[in-house]
């Protein structure tokens, strides 16, 4: 029994079930510290829970080829019905003490690295999220906005098609920051980033630049009815009530809009136009729209 001595002292799972009625005929220590004795069990009945047949995932098919011989090791992973815990199994057919042939399973709890392996794909997920989202908006930030307009552009000068830049800033907003303070100039740029969102097409895209700065690229779409869309903007966000505590103050926005058409040089250029037309609107008194024509 000495073998039987090295396989009750792993830590590990090891037992030996028949193949054709799934009978339990060695199940060592650590299986029963775990699953209980198997008092002549079958293996799906002690193993899982709530089982009244052969469990659909049995490996045993895998285990001979279709002359009836022993393939080798079959690895898998699974999770338990009892334990709820992971485990790697290995499990081939081997020949019994009586000459038959028999299954032979080794089940390593995985769990942990399991686990490990969860918390890295949502933190990988979570840090891809914030490499894209400005964190205080939702909105794309900078670079998922240029990621995203770079693929809008040359889609739109492939197919000669029009596309629509805006750029958008909030006036004065220094002067909210300095009255009223930080937190409620970072809900302001909340209520602002809703206020853009209601308004926009599924297929527009738009970003937080920085600071007070936005920006938005609309696809299929000309001087005419992006200098529409821009006035709409204008008025939803001069109608914005910020409530601070005992206070209620508006907002207001100055908006740079350029087109492309037929002279599609490049997403920067086509920014900096409606950056160039969004300085005019500033000069010339702010909460106003200026085309680049």
């Amino acid at each position: 029994h000495g073998i039987s001595t090295v396989l009750d002292s792993l830590d590990a799972l090891v037992y030996v079930s028949d193949m054709e009625t799934h009978q339990l005929l060695f199940f060592n220590q650590y299986g029963k510290k775990i699953w209980g004795e198997p008092n002549g069990q079958t293996c799906w009945k002690l193993l899982q829970k709530g089982q009244d047949q052969p469990c659909e995932f049995c490996t045993n098919d895998r285990l001979l080829d279709e002359d009836g011989n022993p393939t080798g090791v079959h690895v898998w992973e699974f999770q338990n019905t009892v334990t709820g815990h992971w485990y790697q199994c290995r499990d081939q057919a081997i020949v019994w003490t009586d000459g038959r042939l028999v299954r032979m399973e080794i089940a390593t709890d995985i769990t942990d690295l399991k686990v490990m392996e969860e918390e890295l794909r949502r933190a990988k997920q979570r840090a891809e999220q914030l490499a894209n989202t400005d964190e205080l908006t939702g909105l794309n930030n900078r670079r998922a906005f240029f990621q995203l307009g770079e693929r809008a552009f040359k889609q739109a000068k492939r197919f000669y098609h029009p596309i629509t830049v805006m750029m958008i800033d909030i006036d004065h907003f220094k002067h909210i920051n300095d009255n009223y303070g930080h937190a409620v100039g970072d809900k302001v740029l909340q209520d602002f980033a809703k206020t853009l969102l209601t308004l926009v097409r599924e297929i527009d895209i738009i970003g937080r630049m920085g600071g007070e700065e936005f920006a938005l690229i609309l696809p299929e779409t000309d001087l005419v009815k992006g200098g529409l869309l821009a006035e709409r903007l204008r008025n939803e966000i001069a109608n914005m009530v910020v409530n601070i505590k005992q206070n209620q103050f508006n907002i207001t926005a100055s908006l740079g809009v350029a087109t492309c058409d037929k002279d599609y040089e490049s997403l920067e250029s086509l920014l900096t136009k409606a950056d160039d037309a969004l300085y005019v609107a500033k000069k010339k008194g702010r909460n106003q729209v200026k085309l680049c024509n």
